[in-house]
Parts: C-alpha cells; structure tokens; sequence
C-alpha cells in the first residue's frame, strides 16, 4: 500500500479530523504519533536541569529573502536561499520555515498566550531543530512600521527581506528538551528550544494572515512522560 503524504490528507484541529484523530488518518501519521516523546508540552523552570556546556546552541540569523505561503493550517515565510543557520552540538541546521499558531502551543509557567511563531532549522540529513517563541497581541504597535526600516514586507507580491531573529527575544534563556511536530505526521525528534521571554507582537500584522490563519490551530498539550527538561 502507498503511504499517503500529509499535504495529501486532510486534517484540522476539531471533529473527526482533529488532533485526537490524526493518528487514524493514515499510516504515515499513525507511524509518526508511536514517536513517545511528543510536543507541545508544559515548561516549568522549577523541573528543569540546566543545559550542559556541550548543548549549547549558536544562533547565525541573517537578513535574507522570504515568501510567504499558506499550507499545513497557518501562514508560513519561506526563504530563498536558507542563509540562516543554527548551531547545536555541532551540527549546522538552516532555517527552512517560519510559521503562527493561534493560541500558543507550549505552556511557559503554568501560563498560556496568545501567539507562538515557530522557526524551522533542517540539517543535511533532513533532521529538525525548531526555535519557539511566545507572544501576546497587541493593537500598541505597529510590526511593520516600528521594525528596522530596512525590513520590506511586500505582501501583494509576495517578497519580504528580513532577519528572521526579529521574531525572537533579546533575552536569550530557552528551554530545551527532545520533541516532534506539533502538525501531523507528529513524528521525532525533534530538538526544541522555546523562549521564556513574553514578547507583544502587532495584532495589524497577524490580521493581514487571519483568512489563512486556521482559528485555534493549537496542538493540545502532551504528556512529559520520563523525558529530561533543560534550561539555560
């Protein structure tokens, strides 16, 4: 039998084809959600080890080229070239993907938020690190307008230049532990780093993706199991 694909299966995050039920939808799914380890999940200081010297991770975000497409539920940037890179134990992974969920997915502290933007690394043999931060929204300010001004957003063509590190914290502390995909096929692992620095994002940016936005497009929280938990 051909396994089918996820962009070849319907899924959303309610019903039949919700979150309870993604691993029923097909073989692929059903083989990534045995992974034990899965995300999001709860993220508490207080449980936490600190991150070994040997862990640490080096982030090397440059201003480069995206277009953004809607796929997979939600609103995604992609770049051209995938200039920027991370390093983690060695291993360089390039940013391929930047990406919302409405409300966020991962639980810092006990809280929740409004917004979480994930940012996709791959390395060479098509592993996953994923930077995540948490936001709350705002009608303060104005993402675009109170951004480097070297920042374009050409939103009807379709072309936008940035630096991909503007959706992450100047405060650098992080959780990190070993995950999967929040989106079907939740297969791992997947190396995770979330910020715990709540940031206030434009609520006139996100209402530019709203229509490809899926409405509360949230993997539900899941189990910690016996899994270690760091923090730096």
């Amino acid at each position: 039998m051909t396994i089918k694909r996820n962009m070849d299966v319907e899924w959303n995050y309610t019903g039949d084809l919700g979150p309870e039920n993604w691993h029923n939808l097909c073989d692929w799914y059903s083989e990534g959600a045995k992974y034990p380890y899965q995300s999001p999940i709860s993220l508490n200081v207080k449980d936490c080890d600190s991150l070994p010297i040997e862990e640490e991770l080096s982030i090397h975000h440059l201003r480069e080229r995206f277009t953004e497409k809607e796929f997979k539920n939600t609103i995604h940037f992609v770049p051209y070239n995938t200039e920027s890179y991370v390093v983690f134990k060695g291993e360089k992974y390039h940013l391929t993907d930047i990406h919302f969920h409405l409300p966020c997915e991962h639980e810092i502290n006990g809280k929740t938020y409004d917004l979480e933007v994930h940012l996709v690394h791959t390395n060479n043999h098509q592993e996953n690190l994923v930077l995540g931060a948490l936001y709350n929204l705002s009608d303060e300010l104005n993402w675009i307008d109170d951004n480097n001004p070297e920042n374009i957003w050409d939103f009807e063509n379709h072309e936008e230049f940035f630096n991909p590190s503007i959706f992450l914290p100047n405060d650098s502390s992080f959780f990190h532990y070993l995950g999967s995909l929040t989106t079907p096929p939740t297969s791992g692992p997947i190396n995770w780093f979330v910020f715990d620095k709540i940031g206030k994002m434009s609520r006139n940016f996100i209402n530019q993706f709203s229509e490809e936005i899926l409405a509360n497009n949230n993997r539900p929280l899941q189990d910690r199991r016996d899994r270690d938990i760091y923090y730096k």
